[in-house]
């Protein structure tokens, strides 16, 4: 059996009218599939939001199964820290996944772009472009930030690891 690659919207729709364009045949076939706001294998996952990373099948994931949290890089930032407290005080996880991955775009950024914005938009940002050059360090570091954070519970099963974006393969990182 063949698996066809999704067609590319019409050129005349934006993407998010063919976001919701496609949404509404999702809908129409969609059925609740009655899962609970708390992941069924209590872990949150804090990674990248690169376009490449799919997940739930790198990880032998359903839907419903884990929390992800996603942002450029995938930082763990101030946001990231309220995000995994609510996640494991309020809905029950106990374990974090932290995945950064190969070819990652924070790799060649500096926090000059934060300076040419503030040039283009006469308005410096007030979040850090938190950019890094060593993989390995930077989860380190990652896995360092969810581990002393006073306000998680739940610290003791924290890993961190680099997805290869061109082989699929996991490689875990050990903490500092």
């Amino acid at each position: 059996m063949s698996i066809s690659a999704p067609q590319p919207p019409e050129p005349s729709l934006s993407a998010t009218e063919a976001a919701i364009a496609a949404n509404q045949a999702y809908a129409r076939d969609f059925t609740d599939p009655g899962l609970g706001a708390p992941p069924a294998r209590q872990v949150a996952v804090v990674t990248c939001m690169d376009a490449r990373l799919d997940l739930y099948p790198a990880l032998g994931m359903n839907l419903g199964d884990c929390h992800v949290i996603r942002n450029g890089g995938g930082v763990v930032t101030e946001d990231v820290i309220r995000s995994l407290t609510i996640s494991q005080r309020a809905l029950g996880t106990r374990s974090v996944m932290l995945i950064h991955h190969t070819t990652c775009g924070l790799l060649s950024m500096t926090e000059d772009f934060r300076n040419e914005l503030e040039a283009e938009v006469g308005q410096r940002p007030s979040w850090a472009v938190d950019s890094f050059q060593d993989l390995d360090q930077d989860v380190r570091q990652s896995i360092e930030r969810v581990r002393t954070s006073p306000f998680l519970p739940h610290r003791d099963d924290v890993r961190g690891f680099v997805l290869d974006v061109a082989t699929g393969e996991l490689r875990e990182v050990a903490p500092a």
